[in-house]
């Protein structure tokens, strides 16, 4: 076979990606990993950017992560000993249920997941199809082809890629609707007279507010994450960013009853897919005569620990099949 050919292809490189690849491999198959983004993150990316002449990164995808599972726990707690999280207090329901952030971004387990497995970055899948005993996956300039193929992006992501090759899975995929996310990433030249570092609430504007300079290991004097409800967000889905972060910032002060501070740096990013709803069946699916199975935090929970989990038991269901 040529190079570009693996007995196991996984497209995205994500929590659940990674995990699953990570498992393969670790159990000897051949794997590759296909990934449209420029590096690690998905939904646990981390943007960095200068302020005042300093990198700041900021956690603009998921703001922490639980670990209750064991076994998931295992693989955070390994990645505590190494450095790559840490624990959050001002996120932590109590010490025995600690909120888990990578340090000194959210990205940084999934780097140092993607380090030690064969990843393509900037390669997007655009079509699979289904050739004699391999699969092909046509990307803009490349062909690749694998005996297995397992998919892990989000859920309407799987549906369109999978529609003609693999029905059954596309519908399963096709059935999830995800709520959508602005967040905005706003530092200021002193501190606000914010006591909390951390706040929810499901039913305001701003479903999420967090002190990202707070988190352990970040710089940065005073940052701040904001995450708009799926309500606000749908209401300014279509708007460019650039008029977005001013809504939310006022958002956030009318909240918080604070008189408005002009920001050193403001920014937005659109998550359409930010918060899947759970199938509530198998956390893993694989057809074991085609080669073709999919993993997502969309079919276990909508979670960093959901995605891990569904990405393991992807692997584990492939490692078993005859």
């Amino acid at each position: 076979m040529d190079d570009n050919h693996s007995d196991i292809c996984v497209i995205g490189a994500g929590m659940a990606g990674l995990a699953c690849a990570t498992a393969l491999q670790r159990a000897g198959r051949r794997v590759r990993v296909l990934d449209k983004g420029r590096g690690p993150g998905g939904r646990m990316a981390a943007r960095r950017v200068e302020i005042a002449g300093e990198t700041v990164s900021f956690d603009h995808g998921a703001q922490y992560f639980t670990a209750r599972d064991t076994a998931f726990r295992e693989a955070v707690l390994q990645w505590e000993q190494e450095g790559f999280v840490a624990r959050w207090e001002a996120a932590s329901k109590s010490a025995e249920d600690p909120a888990w952030v990578g340090i000194p971004g959210m990205n940084c387990p999934i780097r140092a997941m993607a380090q030690d497995l064969p990843v393509e970055w900037a390669v997007r899948a655009e079509s699979l199809s289904r050739e004699a005993d391999m699969w092909r996956i046509e990307t803009a300039d490349r062909s690749f082809t694998a005996n297995t193929v397992l998919v892990a992006v989000p859920a309407e992501q799987a549906h369109d890629l999978l529609s003609d090759p693999a029905a059954t899975l596309a519908h399963i995929a096709g059935s999830v609707v995800s709520a959508p996310c602005w967040a905005v990433m706003v530092a200021f030249a002193d501190r606000l007279a914010i006591a909390n570092d951390a706040m929810r609430d499901p039913a305001a504007p701003i479903s999420w507010a967090a002190r990202n300079s707070a988190k352990p290991g970040r710089a940065g004097e005073e940052c701040w994450v904001l995450h708009a409800s799926p309500e606000r967000s749908r209401e300014l889905i279509d708007l460019p960013k650039e008029e977005v972060g001013p809504h939310l910032l006022a958002d956030f002060f009318a909240q918080m009853s604070t008189m408005p501070v002009e920001p050193i740096h403001l920014a937005a990013h659109r998550w359409l897919y930010a918060m899947p709803a759970s199938q509530k069946g198998e956390p893993a699916l694989y057809e074991t005569s085609q080669g073709i199975g999919i993993a997502g935090d969309y079919l276990h929970s909508p979670r960093v620990e959901g995605a891990w989990l569904s990405g393991n038991a992807l692997a584990q269901r492939v490692l078993s099949a005859k």
